[in-house]
């Protein structure tokens, strides 16, 4: 069994239900059209969302979507799908750290070595300090390619 978690009204992992994600195909700069589809997306039966945050211009606009669907009654969870530059735009704009529920974090994408292991440490004590749940999300793509080698 995995381990529970809850991410704001959900409790997922273990012998919870399964629930339903998502992920937008918008620009999540566009505010209005990302708290558009989230809304669609939710009303279609997805129970979390997940945006794409990879621009400073995208993690500026988290708190506007958070607040956009919250006018409009929604509570669906936004996870935050970071890439390479998520410990940047945590810690640029921290407001986007605050309104998202969960973080999702692929190790591949942070770096490698040292440098890639500080940036990686960054986001995960930024999730603990906002109380956010982490998801580390590794595919084949982000696999350091001489250890997949190595492995096979």
């Amino acid at each position: 069994m995995t381990h529970q978690v809850q991410i704001d009204h959900l409790i997922v992992g273990s012998d919870a239900p399964v629930v339903v994600q998502s992920m937008t195909n918008t620009d999540t700069a566009d505010a209005e059209a990302t708290a558009r589809q989230v809304k669609d997306l939710s009303d279609a039966g997805s129970e979390m969302v997940r945006i794409t945050v990879n621009t400073p211009e995208a993690a500026a606009k988290v708190a506007e979507i958070r607040s956009r669907l919250d006018d409009m009654g929604y509570t669906t969870p936004l996870i935050g799908d970071f890439h390479f530059n998520g410990e940047r735009l945590l810690a640029e704009v921290p407001e986007c750290g605050k309104a998202l529920s969960k973080y999702r974090i692929n190790p591949g994408n942070v770096g490698k070595g040292a440098k890639g292991d500080e940036k990686f440490a960054f986001m995960i004590r930024t999730a603990a300090e906002n109380n956010k749940t982490i998801r580390i999300g590794v595919n084949w793509g982000s696999l350091d390619q001489s250890l997949a080698k190595r492995m096979m």
